[in-house]
């Protein structure tokens, strides 16, 4: 039986708290949730590893840095409610739900949501709700929401996305120009979004993320 405890305190100290991520909830969060609980099946042997989890048809689990990167960027105070969009198994949704007062995960895969489900019951989540719905069409019923984070690549974020974030909230996103890619964090302010750069990072761009060419005549 794999040491997965032991792997989760490597997971911190080597992918984690050098890549400057030093609040201590956030530490705190990836220690105590069991990433082997939130990946396939067949994938907890690389449950640890300091790369994205590929899932098939373009979906990720970001890697650890990723996530702990974003999160910190983000700042996710306690009574704060958060969308997780493309949540998948649910493994950011428990973890973002150690931050934050509530977590909505959205995810439109059925049988990822049912898992994520089962898996953040299992785990004693009992401040997150999984949403099925398209990733790009967001989950307004539950919002508006303080923060929101995507969870793998875009080239812009949809337009009923950035309307479900509260004035004065702020959204994690990972725009890709080609293979290359950097995380950047939206804030919205008098309804008007302002992107800053946060660092560089790498996933397939989600479903409904891409960029389309205006059709002219």
């Amino acid at each position: 039986m794999p040491d997965f405890s032991t792997r989760r305190i490597m997971m911190v100290d080597t992918q984690v708290r050098p890549s400057d991520v030093t609040k201590f909830p956030i530490i705190d969060a990836m220690l105590t949730v069991k990433r082997e609980d939130f990946v396939p099946v067949a994938q907890r042997e690389t449950a640890y590893m300091g790369e994205n989890l590929d899932l098939g048809e373009g979906r990720v689990i970001l890697d650890p840095r990723t996530l702990a990167k974003m999160l910190d960027a983000l700042d996710i105070a306690p009574d704060e409610l958060v969308l997780d969009v493309g949540a998948a198994h649910g493994y950011s949704a428990a973890v973002i739900a150690h931050l934050a007062q509530a977590v909505v995960a959205l995810e439109d895969n059925d049988a990822m949501a049912a898992e994520a489900q089962d898996a953040l019951m299992s785990a004693g989540m009992d401040n997150v709700i999984t949403h099925v719905e398209t990733l790009k069409a967001g989950a307004a019923e539950h919002g508006p929401y303080d923060v929101i984070v995507v969870e793998g690549g875009v080239t812009q974020v949809p337009e009923a996305l950035l309307s479900q974030l509260k004035d004065g909230g702020r959204i994690a996103a990972l725009f890709m120009d080609g293979a290359l890619g950097e995380v950047r964090i939206g804030y919205k302010i008098d309804g008007m979004m302002s992107w800053r750069r946060a660092f560089n990072a790498g996933a397939p761009v989600l479903p409904g993320f891409e960029k389309h060419d205006a059709f002219t005549l």
